[in-house]
């Protein structure tokens, strides 16, 4: 699993969710969690581009950790769904790197914004280069006959930041008008922090995200014939300022 954390594309640190590594490496589950530019550094596209490398990196490395590069999976929640999404939808970012999104298992979004134009929250403006929006950089302009890698998407009923109908219930609407395997799941007594948050031990009494994703994954890890681990795997990382994906 390449996990994409979120922070509005302006804040986040890869050490932040050594809970979700663990939550999902004591299942079994070898989990990467990279960090990669954000705002003011940079802006879009320029975190799409990190995001690739990383997966990249774990593609050509993942085997001396004892993963199966043919049963990666990438993860993202709220911003970094986003990222998730247009890497799984847009074969721009991943076919710069010798992959395409056929490359990927599966990809999970949660909480994700995936159609936000025109932008509301101020700080996420300049981002996106407001008001002059880059054509095609949303998600759903991607969803077509080729959207078939299978998805998990998830959000929390009442969440005040991203909302679910528009873009998680909108995206997986296109998804399965054009054919794409893939669960849907809305999830109350969690808002937008703790859909990620109830992987944490302390949390899961709060939503079954955890283990829906754990099924999601072994489900189709299964269907493809790749055998899913059985033990603890550690988190591997990269540096943000390595620039190697690692």
């Amino acid at each position: 699993m390449v996990f994409l954390y979120g922070g509005s594309w302006n804040s986040g640190r890869r050490e932040e969710y050594r809970f979700l590594g663990e939550a999902l490496a004591s299942a079994g589950v070898l989990t990467v969690i990279p960090d990669y530019r954000l705002y003011p550094e940079v802006t879009y596209p320029s975190f799409l581009e990190d995001n690739a490398r990383a997966v990249a990196w774990v593609f050509q490395h993942i085997h001396r950790y004892g993963g199966n590069p043919q049963n990666v999976f990438l993860m993202g929640h709220s911003a970094g769904a986003y990222n998730a999404a247009m890497l799984a939808l847009d074969p721009r970012w991943l076919g710069a790197r010798g992959l395409s999104p056929a490359s990927l298992r599966g990809w999970i979004g949660l909480a994700g914004p995936y159609d936000f134009y025109p932008i509301t929250y101020r700080n996420v403006r300049p981002i996106f280069h407001h008001p002059d929006y880059p054509a095609r950089s949303q998600p759903v302009d991607f969803v077509g006959d080729d959207s078939q890698v299978p998805v998990f998407l998830g959000a929390a009923r009442h969440d005040h930041l991203v909302d679910p109908k528009r873009n998680t219930e909108g995206l997986a609407t296109l998804l399965r008008g054009a054919g794409t395997p893939g669960v849907e799941r809305i999830y109350t007594g969690v808002g937008h922090q703790t859909l990620i948050g109830a992987f944490a031990r302390t949390l899961r009494w709060m939503a079954p995200v955890r283990q829906d994703v754990l099924r999601f994954i072994a489900q189709e890890s299964q269907s493809s014939g790749v055998r899913t681990a059985t033990a603890a795997a550690p988190v591997a990382s990269r540096s943000r300022d390595s620039g190697s994906g690692r």
